[in-house]
C-alpha cells in the first residue's frame, strides 16, 4: 500500500549508460539543454468530452455535424472531434500475451495484449465517510464484480481514510486487482471521524436527552445539551468534508499527469453539501454551513484532469432510523408534539442533501450518480462502461479572458431523446490551455507521467526490462561499477542494494533523422525513479543523449534492437521501480513499473 503524497513531485536528473550491445555504436555527449527545441502553445483549447445515451446505454456513431457546443451562449466552432468506444481484441492479442507468458524470470514488458483506448479506471473506496458494515459490503460486490470485468479494463485502487492511499496503481490483471481488495490494505476501517452509530457519542448524548425529558428536566438544560450535541455534529461534518475535498484536489493533481479520460468511481456513504439549520434549537442558524463553493472548485480541478467522478452511495436503499427497533425519538420531547414526524423528516433532508452533493459533484465533471440502489455491482459496471464510450469535442473560444471567471459549457446533439453528460464548465484562469498541466492534461510533460508511481504503463515505445540485484549469480564475474548509482544515492537510509536493468528497446518506436554522414540520429532519454513501499521517491537516474548511427550500424538496431545497461541504488526495503525511454525528438514515451519484492 502506498501513502499518497503529492510533495513527491519528480526532479530529473543524471543517468548512467553502462553499455550497449551494439558495439559499433557512437554514443555522444548530451547536448546543451539550450539546444532542445521547446514548443510553447498559445492557443487556448479546451477539451469537453461528452457521454451520449438512450435509456442508459451508450450511443455509438453519431456524427460531428450533429454536435453543437456552446460557450456562454454562444456557440463555437469545433476544432477536432473524435469518438471513443471499447476497442474489440486485437487479432496479435493472443501472439503478445504468448510472448508475456514467455518472458524469462525477473523480466517485465510495456507491451500489452489489449487495446488502449485512452481511458482508465479508479475505484475510491471511501472509509471516511461510509460506516463499517456498508464498507464491507461495497468490497465484497467489488471482488464479485472483478471476477467479470471485460479484459483489458485498467484499474487502480485509491482509500481515503485520514489521507488518500493508492493502494495499486494501473493494471489490466483482474486477479490482482481481486486480490488486492480481499487483502488488508484494501480492507474495512473505522472512519476517523464518523462514528459507529451503535455506539457514537451522539448517539449517547441523544439518548441521554430522552432520558433527561422522561425525568422532567428543565427545558433550558436540554437546549443547552442540544446545542452541544449539535456543535458536536458540525465540527465532526466540517472535518470530514475538508479532508475529502482535499482528497480529491490531491486525486486530481495526480490524474492530470495521466493523458485521456479518468472515471472515478467513488463509493461513499455520506458527503453533506449543507448543513441546515435546526428548527428545534434555541440558535437555530448556529452550525448552518455550505460548502457548494469547495465543492465546485474541486470540481474544476477535476474537469480540468478530464476525471469525471461517478459517486455510488454505498448504503444502498435506506430506511429512516424511526424503523429501527432501538430507536428513541429526538429532540425536544416537551416543544415537539410530533418527534417521529420530525426525525422522518431530518432524515429525508439529510439523505437528500448528501445525494445532492454526490450529484453536483458528478454533472460538474461529467459523470452520474448512483444511489437508492443495492446493485453496487451494477453500478461500478455502468459507470466503466458510459465511461469508456464518449466523444470528445475540442474547440478554441472566440474571445478567451483569462480573468478567472467561470464559463459555462452546454453541449446538444441533433437526435431526439439521447442524454448527454459532460462537465458544465471550466475557470478561465492563467495557464489555461495546452501545455498547462494546471487545465489541460493533454499538455502535461509526457515523461512527468511516465514515471509517477502508479500510473499506466506508456506503450509509444516498447521496450522489455530485466531487473536483477547485483548479488545475483549472473553478475559474478561481471565488473560492476562501485561508485554511488543514482542522484540520491547519498541520501539513502542503510547500506544501498545496487539492482541492474537491462533493457531491449524496439527501436521502431524512435523518430531518426537523416545524419550529414549518410546515418541516422536520435535524441533519446532513459529513466529509472525508485520508491519505496510507502510511495516517496528514494532515488532515480535519468540522462538525455545523442546516437548517431553508420547505415550498417543502424541496419543492425533495427534488426536486434537497442539495449542498454543502467544502474540504480535502492534501499534493502520491498518498493518500486519506474522505468520510461522517451524519443526527444517525437515527444514518444515507453515506460513501466516493476515491483521490488512487493506484492501489487
Amino acid at each position: 500500500m502506498h501513502s499518497f503524497r503529492l510533495s513527491n513531485s519528480l526532479a530529473i536528473a543524471g543517468l548512467l549508460i553502462f553499455a550497449c550491445a551494439v558495439a559499433a555504436q557512437t554514443v555522444q555527449s548530451p547536448a546543451p539543454s539550450s539546444s532542445a527545441t521547446v514548443v510553447h502553445a498559445t492557443s487556448s483549447l479546451v477539451l469537453v468530452d461528452v457521454v451520449v445515451t438512450d435509456h442508459g446505454k451508450p450511443v455509438h456513431g453519431i456524427d460531428r455535424s450533429h454536435f453543437h457546443v456552446f460557450e456562454d451562449g454562444h456557440e463555437q466552432a469545433i476544432a477536432s472531434f473524435e469518438e471513443h468506444q471499447p476497442a474489440p481484441a486485437s487479432p496479435r492479442a493472443a501472439a503478445a500475451a504468448a510472448r508475456i507468458a514467455a518472458l524469462p524470470p525477473h523480466t517485465y514488458t510495456n507491451v500489452s495484449p489489449y487495446p488502449d483506448n485512452g481511458v482508465v479506471n479508479v475505484l475510491l473506496l471511501d472509509a471516511l465517510n461510509t460506516p463499517m458494515a456498508d464498507q464491507a459490503e461495497a468490497r465484497k460486490e467489488m471482488i464479485e464484480y472483478l471476477g467479470k470485468i471485460p479484459p483489458g479494463t485498467p484499474i487502480a485502487i485509491f482509500a481515503l481514510a485520514s489521507h488518500l492511499e493508492l493502494i495499486t496503481g494501473f493494471t489490466t490483471d483482474a486477479a490482482a486487482l481481486a486480490k488486492v481488495m480481499k487483502s488488508k490494505a484494501a480492507s474495512s476501517s473505522h472512519s476517523v471521524v464518523l462514528e459507529d452509530q451503535a455506539n457514537s457519542v451522539q448517539l449517547q448524548m441523544e439518548n441521554q436527552v430522552y432520558e433527561m425529558q422522561i425525568d422532567g428536566m428543565p427545558a433550558n438544560v436540554i437546549d443547552a445539551i442540544q446545542e452541544f450535541e449539535a456543535d458536536y455534529t458540525a465540527v465532526q461534518t466540517n472535518l470530514r468534508v475538508q479532508v475529502t475535498l482535499d482528497a480529491f484536489e490531491e486525486l486530481a493533481r495526480y490524474l492530470s499527469g495521466i493523458p485521456g479520460r479518468k472515471n472515478v468511481i467513488w463509493f461513499s456513504g455520506s458527503f453533506p453539501i449543507t448543513i441546515d439549520p435546526d428548527p428545534n434549537l434555541p440558535r437555530s442558524v448556529r452550525n448552518m454551513e455550505e460548502y457548494g463553493t469547495e465543492i465546485r472548485r474541486v470540481g474544476a480541478l477535476l474537469t480540468a484532469a478530464r476525471a469525471a467522478v461517478y459517486p455510488v452511495d454505498a448504503r444502498g436503499l435506506m430506511t429512516s432510523t424511526t424503523t429501527n427497533v432501538n430507536y428513541r425519538p429526538s429532540g425536544n420531547l416537551m416543544k415537539n408534539n410530533d418527534p417521529v414526524n420530525k426525525d422522518n423528516t431530518t432524515f429525508l433532508n439529510q439523505t437528500a442533501s448528501e445525494h445532492t452533493s454526490m450529484q453536483t459533484i458528478a454533472e460538474e465533471t461529467g459523470g452520474k450518480a448512483f444511489f437508492n440502489s443495492n446493485d453496487l455491482k451494477a453500478a461500478a459496471e455502468s459507470a466503466i462502461e458510459d465511461g469508456s464510450s464518449y466523444y470528445t469535442i475540442a474547440y478554441m473560444p472566440a474571445a478567451l479572458k483569462l480573468d478567472g471567471s467561470f464559463r459555462r459549457i452546454k453541449v446538444t446533439v441533433d437526435r431526439s431523446g439521447d442524454k448527454l453528460a459532460y462537465r458544465d464548465g471550466y475557470y478561465a484562469e492563467p495557464g489555461y490551455g495546452p501545455g498547462s498541466g494546471a487545465q489541460n492534461p493533454e499538455g502535461a510533460n509526457l515523461i512527468t507521467s511516465a514515471v509517477l508511481l502508479g500510473a499506466p504503463p506508456s506503450t509509444q515505445i516498447l521496450f522489455e526490462a530485466r531487473v536483477l540485484p547485483s548479488t545475483d549469480a549472473q553478475f559474478k564475474d561481471v565488473a560492476l561499477p562501485t561508485d554511488p548509482a543514482g542522484q540520491m544515492a547519498a541520501t539513502l537510509k542503510g547500506p544501498p542494494h545496487l539492482y541492474v536493468v537491462d533493457l531491449s528497446v524496439d527501436p521502431r518506436g524512435f523518430s531518426f533523422n537523416d545524419a550529414p554522414d549518410g546515418g541516422r540520429a536520435a535524441k533519446i532519454e532513459f529513466l529509472l525513479v525508485g520508491y519505496d513501499a510507502q510511495g516517496n521517491r528514494v532515488n532515480y537516474q535519468d540522462q538525455p543523449m545523442e546516437v548517431t548511427l553508420k547505415p550498417k550500424q543502424f541496419e543492425s538496431i533495427m534488426a536486434n534492437g537497442l539495449h542498454a545497461r543502467m544502474f540504480l541504488d535502492l534501499p534493502a526495503a520491498p518498493g518500486f521501480l519506474r522505468i520510461a525511454v522517451q524519443d526527444l525528438n517525437a515527444g514518444r514515451v515507453g515506460s513501466l513499473e516493476v515491483p521490488l519484492g512487493v506484492a501489487r
